[in-house]
């Protein structure tokens, strides 16, 4: 990749970086297309962030940023405008600028996750699932999952507040939907996801008792730094179909590159020549 003086910037900020998987996807479909951006990854601790942001923005190359954890919660109320998706999921991933130069934000990670999980051929319509985790990530997929037309929801994180929160949000908008709180045990759920950074980490406890988890029921995952998960190896032991974290970034760049204004790929496209690596 050549990068000049006509190089326009993507950044991708969170902290830490070492687990950041997104410039081994999108700067070689750049490469390919002719696309003279990068996206480079930022680490920013959570007390600098707020200041961070605006100030990167004031830079006259910068196309957008990629926000991702522990910023995707406190970018909401750092911005000028948001999505209803970012609305409902109390957190955005995506930042660009609007033509009068407010800052705008959208969040699609819910969306990469249901993408890929339809795509797999689960049935999401009248499903009951647990989210574990109701952080950034785990808000975004909850909201999707409820686009999607899930006819119940349990929610479980150790910070009482945030499933709570979540709960309202999702009955505010979604009144049918059937949401409960506080549990984590996942029997008799049609689909169970972990949205913890549990994973990321060797010697990391499971997210929920897989032993618990029916053969029948899809898994979901959304830690990258590995393909297979601890979690996602034992509940392949145990017969269940599943989604591998990454799966869900490859579904949601589409809708990035759209957002940001630059060429679309399809997932398979991504695929063939991402330089991905665990």
């Amino acid at each position: 990749m050549h990068i000049n003086g006509n190089t326009e910037l993507i950044a991708h900020i969170g902290f830490p970086t070492h687990a950041f998987k997104a410039p081994m996807i999108y700067n070689p479909w750049f490469e390919k297309c002719g696309v003279n951006a990068v996206v480079v990854p930022m680490g920013c601790k959570p007390e600098d962030f707020p200041a961070f942001l605006r100030s990167l923005f004031k830079l006259s190359n910068i196309r957008g940023a990629l926000i991702t954890m522990p910023h995707k919660i406190v970018t909401v109320g750092l911005l000028d405008e948001v999505s209803p998706t970012a609305a409902i999921a109390g957190s955005c991933n995506a930042v660009r600028l609007g033509a009068d130069g407010q800052l705008q934000g959208d969040m699609f990670d819910g969306e990469g996750f249901v993408r890929g999980v339809l795509r797999k051929g689960c049935v999401l319509k009248g499903a009951s699932v647990l989210v574990v985790g109701c952080g950034g990530v785990g808000s975004a997929i909850a909201a999707s999952l409820a686009a999607a037309g899930i006819a119940a929801i349990a929610l479980f994180d150790p910070h009482a507040a945030s499933q709570t929160g979540l709960a309202e949000r999702l009955q505010k908008h979604y009144p049918a939907l059937e949401v409960s709180t506080g549990s984590k045990d996942p029997v008799g759920f049609d689909v169970v996801v972990n949205a913890t950074p549990m994973g990321m980490n060797a010697g990391d406890p499971m997210p929920m008792d897989v032993d618990r988890i029916a053969a029948s029921t899809f898994v979901g995952e959304v830690v990258m730094k590995s393909e297979m998960t601890a979690f996602l190896d034992a509940a392949k032991a145990r017969g269940c179909r599943f989604q591998i974290g990454s799966d869900m970034l490859f579904e949601q760049i589409p809708a990035y590159l759209e957002y940001f204004g630059l060429p679309v790929a399809t997932p398979e496209e991504l695929r063939a020549v991402a330089t991905l690596h665990y």
